[in-house]
């Protein structure tokens, strides 16, 4: 048998809820993901138009309103999609984190875009986690959500039973 990981390993972390660093350095990284899914389809769009139109390449330039609104739904979209396949998104994956039901299963996709709607509209809604028993953000507590750190995929980690 082999011995446990020692204290603060992700293995003693695991399937707890996650703190807020974790939460917002996961969310900080998925705004940078979205950021970059904007510019590259703006990028694309740009390289449509020259592919039909001929020279010059110009990048598109919306109204605020318009990029505001492709924004938001970029982000609501980015969101809900991984939270309802996988329960996680690129940064979650990066601090090793999942967004589920209370009960650990995963969100379904109305819950999901329901979450990723608040998330979006109030952002410092995740600063309500430290003042929570539960770690939870106002968007967990609407949706009846919770982040728990889950390196392992969903699998038990090694030194843990049923691991390796």
């Amino acid at each position: 048998m082999k011995p446990s990981p020692p204290v603060g390993t992700p293995a003693r972390l695991q399937g707890r809820t996650a703190g807020l660093v974790s939460r917002t350095l996961a969310a900080l990284t998925d705004a940078l993901a979205v950021l970059g899914i904007a510019v590259l389809t703006g990028l694309a769009v740009g390289a449509v138009r020259f592919l039909v139109f001929g020279p010059p390449f110009t990048a598109p330039r919306p109204s605020d309103q318009l990029t505001g609104a492709f924004g938001f739904c970029l982000a609501v979209g980015y969101l809900a999609a991984g939270w309802s396949v996988t329960g996680r998104t690129v940064g979650g994956r990066l601090m090793g984190v999942r967004v589920v039901q209370r009960s650990g299963r995963r969100l379904r996709p109305g819950r999901a875009l329901f979450r990723a709607v608040l998330c979006v509209l109030l952002p410092l809604g995740l600063f309500w986690a430290p003042l929570s028993r539960r770690d939870a953000s106002v968007a967990d507590l609407v949706v009846r959500s919770a982040v728990v750190y889950d390196w392992y995929g969903g699998r038990r980690g090694r030194g843990e039973r049923g691991g390796e």
